[in-house]
């Protein structure tokens, strides 16, 4: 078989890599790659870098799509999807990463973190061996939540309430939330709103499954995101955030149950 490399051609690739991810998932993502509503998230986020989408590489035989190495908001990080008739391209891929998509400091060094699934050994093998050291503060989780039956209630302090978007989509409320709910200083930056637009214009963004909880002061104050898989029939959560002075209230429990 032959397996050609070409570049991500922006915004016409994005369909064929959800494909792609739609395909890959196998139940409870023992495949290890990322679900599609991980990749939408990232692409319609206000701080991914799509200047430099040309630099993601796709593995292509017979012109279908075999693997994928990209970043996730900027260059300097590296993720890799791969088919699992195909693992084998994984060291080609890293390769690859190393040559495209490498970030540089202020000082002018060029730097890559590159993700491995925990139970990826041999994976894990070909990157110690090139140098590369674990980085424990860079892990990243993820957890699965099985629906009960019967299903827990939902419970919020008197005063609050739960909203979705598509009942009431403030963009200078969701914005502050979000911008404190991450723990950035302050308030946040004019013109941010337009990042807000640009996270709901993803052709699977559903209003009505973003929840959120109002306060008695009227102001937002915990958020969670659900995206919906319809081909693989599972839900993905993100954000989850709290406002920090409303958190250990259990509010973004209730967001992310509702």
């Amino acid at each position: 078989m032959t397996v050609n490399i070409r570049t991500c051609a922006g915004p016409v690739d994005f369909p064929a890599i959800s494909d792609f991810l739609y395909r890959l998932y196998r139940p409870n993502n023992r495949d290890g790659n990322w679900l599609q509503p991980m990749w939408e998230y990232a692409y319609t986020h206000p701080w991914f870098d799509a200047e430099s989408a040309c630099r993601i590489g796709i593995w292509e035989d017979a012109g279908r799509m075999v693997g994928v190495a990209q970043y996730e908001l900027r260059l300097g990080e590296a993720f890799f999807q791969v088919h699992p008739s195909y693992e084998y391209l994984k060291p080609e891929m890293l390769a690859y990463a190393e040559e495209h998509l490498t970030g540089t400091t202020d000082e002018g060094e060029r730097y890559l973190k590159v993700y491995v699934n925990d139970f990826d050994g041999g994976f894990e093998h070909v990157v110690r061996s090139r140098g590369y050291e674990k980085e424990p503060a860079s892990h990243r989780p993820m957890s699965q939540f099985v629906i009960p039956d019967p299903f827990p209630a939902v419970r919020l302090p008197d005063g609050f309430r739960l909203k979705s978007l598509a009942e009431d989509n403030d963009l200078v409320k969701i914005d502050r939330l979000l911008w404190r709910g991450f723990n950035h200083p302050g308030e946040p930056p004019s013109g941010s709103r337009e990042g807000r637009k640009k996270m709901q214009s993803g052709p699977h963004f559903r209003k009505d499954l973003s929840i959120v909880v109002e306060a008695p002061s009227g102001d937002f104050v915990a958020y969670s995101g659900l995206w919906f898989d319809p081909v693989n029939r599972l839900g993905y959560v993100e954000p989850v955030a709290t406002d920090p002075d409303y958190r250990r209230m259990g509010l973004g429990t209730a967001a992310v149950l509702e």
